[in-house]
């Protein structure tokens, strides 16, 4: 199986991005899922009581966050394992996570090394737009990346992290631009990328 991980800053576009893809895929009848690492470790959240929504997460304390992370990672991977050899897998997730105590690496070792990706895609716009994104996404609480410098700072965090990352695992990194208007084309650059 090819294991592609999306990552980008809220409100870049990944779960409309992922979602053509996902049509793409379909299309084209090729085997694949896409899973939200974010929902993988919410459900375990929920479960043991440390949050009530999926953006309290980001907030826990870097311990707890590191053991969602781990145990998201396992299962992600038993679940895309099901896809066979020629399935391919993409991962929605953040290469980086503003926290209160600084950044935490989205995949740090503990989490790449399961998952063993082909390709880390760093999913960008321009941060004026990803701001005008956010303000129209009135299911989120992103108050804490209101600001086009802090945008910014976490989209080049994010391209150390992730190339960070790929070096572990000798995965390549690839930045894909989300044009405002056509997100097909991120879907389908992504997608070739991994075939």
């Amino acid at each position: 199986m090819k294991i592609g991980i999306v990552t980008g800053i809220p409100g870049v576009g990944k779960t409309t991005v992922l979602s053509f893809a996902d049509k793409i895929l379909t299309e084209k009848g090729i085997s694949h899922k896409i899973v939200n690492y974010g929902d993988y470790m919410l459900n375990t959240a929920l479960k043991e009581g440390y949050v009530k929504s999926r953006d309290e997460i980001r907030k826990l304390q870097i311990e707890k966050q590191r053991e969602l992370q781990a145990l998201a990672a396992r299962r992600i991977v038993e679940d895309l394992s099901l896809l066979g050899d020629e399935g391919i897998g993409l991962i929605d997730t953040h290469a980086v996570i503003r926290t209160p105590a600084g950044y935490l690496p989205g995949l740090p070792r503990h989490v790449i090394e399961v998952l063993s990706p082909k390709v880390i895609f760093l999913l960008e716009a321009d941060p004026k737009i990803i701001l005008e994104r956010q303000k129209r996404d009135s299911s989120r609480a992103r108050t804490d990346y209101s600001d086009t410098a802090v945008i910014n700072e976490v989209i080049q965090f994010a391209r150390y992290s992730a190339m960070a990352s790929a070096v572990l695992v000798g995965a390549s990194v690839k930045v894909v631009v989300n044009q405002e208007g056509d997100p097909s084309i991120a879907a389908s650059e992504i997608i070739n990328s991994l075939m």
